[in-house]
């Protein structure tokens, strides 16, 4: 746990986002008091414009340190603090890293030191009480060679020296400075300014333990002898800590590796410095092919060890210069540095240890005492054209790994530019569905469905009137719809249309029969809220709902059926029907489908088209309807365009068709002009 107070705040407005509890303790507040406020609300910064200073030094230097203040606590005390600041990204959004130590301590402690100075010229006793009793560590030694002439009783104790073994000799020669170079530093830095404070260095007791000290030095008289009056005090813990947030800011709390920020940083270097240079990059985007049903099946402890050892192999995969970080889950990448100039020579070089990486990985895991097998998939993009963004890196190499999962998995692919352009039309297609839902650009059509009398009902069937591409099918928009979750709101707006039209019919006599069958998408009928939703619309609406039928997907019958039979029997408790569509293309138990309140199955259009010409199409055919008929369902058949095609559907024992045989899909005002007719009027059939 840090000793040393730290926040997080908004560069831009000074919001508290996370504080720790030292700085809770250092400021006085509840953490509830802090976080959403800024300090000029909380009233915490005793000279307001120091921290304007650090906020403009921010701005220019991206870092400030040392900064010393005074800050106001909850309860009106006035305390000193040194801080030091720095800009990081947190999702995007520049915040101040602020580390704050309270010196307060330290203030009086100067403020002893100061006296001291004043007592060694007035009085040598009263020099030598405050020396020997301040709890800092004060040396004095010639200047000219370092040699000690007094050290105080707290030096003694945090070096671990006696005092004879101390004073005579220099400090070179008692092997005190850890690092060489670091007293003629300092003698510098006194040459130039006659002193100096809060210096970190690193010290070296008796025992050889070496550690950080804060040390501030001056340059007195004493005899008409130059001496260096230095008082110190150790920091390692705070050191410490500060290594510790350094750790938790820029690296993977498992592995270890870097984290998403410290890649990006690096990944900006490497962008830069390839400005500079022709020499070419690669990312290898790396993912894990089974991992997430690893985690389930042997638990997350057994995960992490498959992490770890990932982590491992990786990082034997590649060169010294090189990166591999964890992006977050089962996703890694690794960034390779100073490849050819050549952009065809450096994927050969990013496609050798690609291969590396898929053959260390193929290799059997021992987890825990067990053989785990795993395999990857990873995507490479070569960089270093001078245009590339860090976004555009990454996402090139994320799209080359979806390419290599869409390959089979354990295999590798490399980043196209028709790639990206399909990503491209795909996110300004998503776009265009967005504003179309909010411009009302979709429309429904209507194709009639039959039976041996004549019109039993209609399909709703979605269409869009793009403002530039023109009337799109279904086909066209609703798989993209279904993966970005827009199919919620689309399919919302299908329903509501429908009854509405539904409860516009019911006002004719002639019509009020009509029923209308409207498809429901499998991600629709997973929303917890969606009997409610239909409800709601029936409400509205006003629409009777026996003439509503829902159209489900057999392929929805797999997942969750429990939670699908419940929400099919509350809707049809309150009048609505149900068709089981694309009959037999799925895989539903039998033994599920009797359980479900359906009213019809539909047989899928890939068993009528070929009916006339398939054996096994037709023994399916007749298959369903045998089902229906077993289980009281009305079965339908879609896509009829032939007269032979339902003459034999009727000699299976096929009732109800639809398909280009009667009519297409028709827009509102078409479909009532053809279909809601008199009665008297022959029944039009298209040919």
């Amino acid at each position: 746990m840090s000793i040393d107070a730290i926040n997080i705040n908004r560069l831009s407005d000074g919001v508290f986002v996370d504080v720790n509890e030292a700085f809770l303790k250092f400021v006085g507040f509840e953490r509830e008091e802090v976080i959403g406020r800024t300090s000029r609300e909380l009233d915490f910064w005793v000279d307001p414009e120091v921290r304007q200073q650090m906020v403009e030094t921010l701005r220019q230097d991206s870092a400030c340190s040392d900064l010393k203040a005074r800050f106001r606590r909850k309860n009106g005390e006035i305390v000193w603090g040194q801080a030091s600041e720095s800009i990081i990204q947190i999702d995007g959004v520049p915040c101040i890293l602020s580390v704050t130590r309270d010196i307060s301590a330290a203030k009086a402690s100067d403020e002893r030191l100061a006296r001291a100075a004043e007592a060694l010229r007035v009085s040598e006793a009263r020099y030598r009480n405050v020396f020997q009793t301040s709890l800092d560590s004060i040396s004095l030694s010639r200047f000219s060679d370092g040699r000690f002439t007094d050290v105080n009783q707290a030096f003694l104790d945090l070096m671990g020296f006696e005092y004879g073994q101390i004073v005579g000799p220099t400090s070179e020669e008692l092997g005190l400075w850890a690092d060489a170079g670091t007293r003629e530093g300092l003698a510098d830095m006194l040459r130039r300014d006659s002193s100096f404070r809060d210096v970190t260095i690193r010290l070296r007791k008796k025992n050889g333990e070496v550690f950080w000290a804060l040390l501030s030095a001056s340059l007195i008289e004493l005899d008409g002898v130059s001496h260096m009056l230095c008082v110190m005090r150790d920091v390692s813990a705070a050191k410490a800590a500060e290594e510790q947030i350094r750790d938790l800011a820029f690296y993977d709390p498992l592995t270890h590796l870097p984290n998403r920020r410290l890649l990006l940083e690096r990944l900006r270097q490497s962008l830069a410095v390839s400005a500079r240079t022709s020499r070419k990059r690669a990312l290898l985007f790396v993912d894990l092919d089974n991992f997430k049903t690893l985690n389930d099946t042997l638990g997350h402890q057994t995960g992490d060890l498959m992490l770890l050892e990932v982590a491992q192999r990786l990082d034997t995969c590649v060169r010294e210069a090189d990166t591999v970080a964890r992006l977050g889950g089962d996703e890694f990448v690794v960034m390779l540095e100073d490849l050819s100039d050549v952009a065809e020579d450096a994927a050969a070089q990013a496609e050798v240890i690609g291969e590396k990486i898929l053959a260390s990985l193929e290799l059997p895991f021992w987890l825990a005492g067990r053989e785990c097998l795993n395999s990857c998939s990873i995507g490479v993009t070569v960089f270093g054209n001078n245009r590339e963004s860090t976004d555009d890196v990454l996402q090139q190499a994320d799209i080359a790994m979806y390419q290599a999962k869409a390959a089979g998995r354990n295999t590798m692919r490399f980043f196209a530019p028709a790639l990206q352009a399909a990503v491209n039309a795909r996110a300004a297609l998503e776009e265009d569905i967005r504003q179309a839902i909010k411009g009302d650009e979709f429309i429904l059509y209507y194709q009639p469905q039959m039976d041996s009398l004549g019109l039993i009902g209609a399909e709703a069937l979605i269409r869009w009137n793009h403002p530039r591409r023109g009337l799109l099918a279904p086909g066209e928009f609703i798989p993209l719809a279904e993966e970005t979750g827009l199919i919620l709101p689309l399919g919302d707006w299908v329903l509501e249309t429908a009854c509405a039209r539904i409860a516009a019919w019911e006002e004719r006599p002639e019509t009020a029969h009509i029923s209308l069958a409207v498809n429901i998408s499998a991600r629709q009928f997973r929303d917890p809220g969606f009997v409610d939703k239909v409800l709601a619309t029936l409400e509205r609406s006003g629409a009777n709902p026996h003439n509503v039928k829902l159209e489900l997907t057999e392929s929805m019958l797999v997942e969750n059926i429990e939670d699908v039979i419940v929400k099919m029997s509350e809707l049809k408790s309150h009048g609505l029907g149900f068709s089981l569509d694309d009959f037999g293309t799925g895989y539903s138990s039998l033994s599920y489908l009797k359980l479900l309140p359906l009213d019809q199955l539909k047989i899928d259009s890939s068993f009528v088209r070929d009916i006339l010409s398939d054996v096994g199409s037709r023994a399916i055919a007749q298959s369903v309807i045998s089902l229906g008929r077993a289980l009281g369902l009305s079965v339908i058949a879609e896509c009829v365009e032939i007269e032979e095609q339902r003459v034999l559907l009727s000699r299976l024992g096929c009732t109800a068709f639809q398909g280009y045989l009667f009519s297409r899909p028709l827009p509102l005002e078409e479909f009532e002009r053809l279909w809601l007719r008199p009665a008297a009027q022959p029944i039009p059939v298209s040919q």
